[in-house]
């Protein structure tokens, strides 16, 4: 199989792009994915800057959806990166 699913997302078969597993926009990419504690694949940024829509959903983590059709994605956590002042989706 060329895709393989993470529940809201899929790897392209190049392996190097998450899209949306509803309208296959570009979220993420394998670049900014790194290894994290939590047991959901961990990334620093968005692919673009309108990949992702966000709210507020409690202090230090943003609900996180598809920035073209709203499909739900998890969070954004809020000084949890890499870095200091990083956040992590």
């Amino acid at each position: 199989n060329p895709e393989s699913y993470l529940g809201h997302w899929k790897v392209t078969a190049g392996g190097g792009i998450y899209v949306c597993s509803k309208c296959g926009y570009e979220l993420f990419s394998s670049r900014a994915k790194y290894q994290h504690s939590s047991p959901w694949p961990a990334f620093t940024e968005t692919i673009h800057a309108d990949s992702v829509a966000k709210y507020e959903e409690r202090p230090g983590a943003l609900k996180v959806s598809c920035g073209k059709c709203g499909n739900g994605l998890g969070h954004e956590f809020l000084n949890d990166g890499l870095k200091r002042g990083q956040s992590r989706f």
